[in-house]
Parts: C-alpha cells; sequence; structure tokens
C-alpha cells in the first residue's frame, strides 16, 4: 500500500546539526557521539525545554549544571542557537519533490530557540510539528500518536525516518514503518531503495 504520510526527523537527517561536536568542545573530557546522543536523550534539562515546560535561560541554568559547563547562561544560548546549521545541501529540492506526491510532515524534538529561528519550518512542510509544542518528546509513545493524529494518518499508512534508534523502535512499536537512518545520503538512499524518489 503506498503511503498515504512521510514523516520526517530534521537534526541529522535533513538538518546539518553540529551539536555533538559543539556540545564535545565545551566538555571537559570528550566523548563519543553515541553516549552523548543517549544523554541527551535522557536529560531532564532537554526533556523539559523540548517538551516546551521551560523557558530559555531557566533551560540554560538547568543544562549547564547537569553537564557541569564552565558557561554563563548566556553565552551557553549564543552557542546552543547554533548548532543546527541548516538544511543539508539538496535536502530543501528534495522535500518540493516529495510533496507532489506525498503528504510530508516533519517530527522534530526541537525547542523554542531553534524553531524560531528556522521559522517553524512551514515552508517546507505540508505539516511542521515539533515536541516543544506537541508537549511531548520522542521516543515517548505520546509524540508519535500526537501526530498521526493531528495529520490525520493511520499508522500503517505512515513512514518515518529518523536517525535515533530509540526512536525509531517506537515508531516501530506503534505499527509505523520506521527507517534508521544516519544523514542526508542515508536518507536519499533509503528513499531511492522504497522507490519513493
Amino acid at each position: 500500500m503506498a503511503p498515504t504520510l512521510l514523516l520526517f526527523d530534521l537534526g541529522g537527517v535533513l538538518i546539518e546539526n553540529v551539536m555533538f561536536e559543539r556540545l564535545n568542545a565545551l566538555l571537559p573530557a570528550p566523548r563519543p557521539a553515541t553516549e552523548l546522543k543517549e544523554r541527551c536523550l535522557n536529560s531532564d534539562a532537554f526533556r523539559r525545554f523540548e517538551s516546551g515546560h521551560c523557558q530559555p535561560r531557566e533551560f540554560a541554568g538547568h543544562f549547564i549544571a547537569e553537564w557541569k559547563l564552565s558557561l554563563a547562561p548566556d553565552a551557553f544560548l549564543e552557542e546552543f542557537a547554533a548548532w543546527p546549521k541548516g538544511f543539508f545541501p539538496g535536502a530543501e529540492r528534495l522535500l518540493a519533490t516529495l510533496r507532489q506526491r506525498y503528504r510530508v510532515a516533519c517530527l522534530s524534538n526541537s525547542n523554542a530557540v531553534h524553531w524560531t529561528r528556522f521559522g517553524g519550518f512551514a515552508e517546507h512542510f505540508d505539516l511542521a510539528l515539533s515536541s516543544h509544542l506537541l508537549g511531548v518528546v520522542k521516543p515517548d509513545r505520546e509524540a508519535f500518536i500526537r501526530s498521526l493524529d493531528i495529520c490525520g494518518a493511520m499508522p500503517d499508512e505512515t513512514l518515518f525516518f529518523d536517525d535515533s534508534r530509540a526512536n525509531v523502535d517506537t515508531a516501530r512499536s506503534l505499527g509505523i514503518a520506521a527507517h534508521h537512518v544516519e544523514g542526508f545520503d542515508a536518507l536519499t538512499t533509503r528513499l531511492q531503495d522504497l522507490a519513493l524518489i
């Protein structure tokens, strides 16, 4: 059955994100990116901010304390704002092509700082969904349930692409055809394999 909805993560899939490189530069000792990704998914500061339950300065204070960083909140927020660099080359063109045949949406763990910087991604998707507006974060099941409800899509009609295995696993547990892709090249290859482009 042809999908009625293509649902994409942003950072690490369509958006180039230097978060882990920059975060490592702030830490007393660098850690592997996989470890940082896992820690961020379980970070209380991140979960509160990216589910819309605290303001930027409050988040900065909590994050600095949680990660034991030597930065003032304003300096951290300036650094934090620059972590997502922008769309990978070719990503905007790909989305425009896909939207000619499919409904295309994003579901991203994001926050007021990054979402505002990119204008809410309204021009790139039929529906742009962010955790800080939904009130829940991936990989929580509720993030996917609410997203499908907003999109008016059934799980078995949806294809989902994310660079986090935890997010992919949760989506699959709900009956969504979810694909783990790390980076835009991997995404493009998977879309070709699925005969979507």
